[in-house]
């Protein structure tokens, strides 16, 4: 699963692919945002770890990751 996160006053997105499920990411987050450490921690697929400031989040998107194909289909 990819979830993308937006950072205050940084030019890029920060993307991690995760192995977790969009429900597991989505209490990560809301507890963050209700914890006193006021840090967002997430692991990647493999094993890194993003951790960001509540303080700085501007948004967390959560999506499936999408397989794209790659040539012409006939149809």
């Amino acid at each position: 699963m990819e979830v993308k996160i937006g950072v205050q006053f940084a030019p890029r997105e920060l993307v991690v692919e995760s192995a977790q499920s969009p429900a597991e990411v989505e209490k990560a987050v809301i507890e963050a945002l209700n914890s006193e450490s006021k840090i967002l921690s997430l692991e990647d697929e493999k094993g890194r770890r993003v951790i960001v400031p509540v303080d700085k989040l501007a948004y967390v998107e959560i999506a499936e990751l999408v397989t794209r194909t790659v040539g012409f289909t006939a149809g």
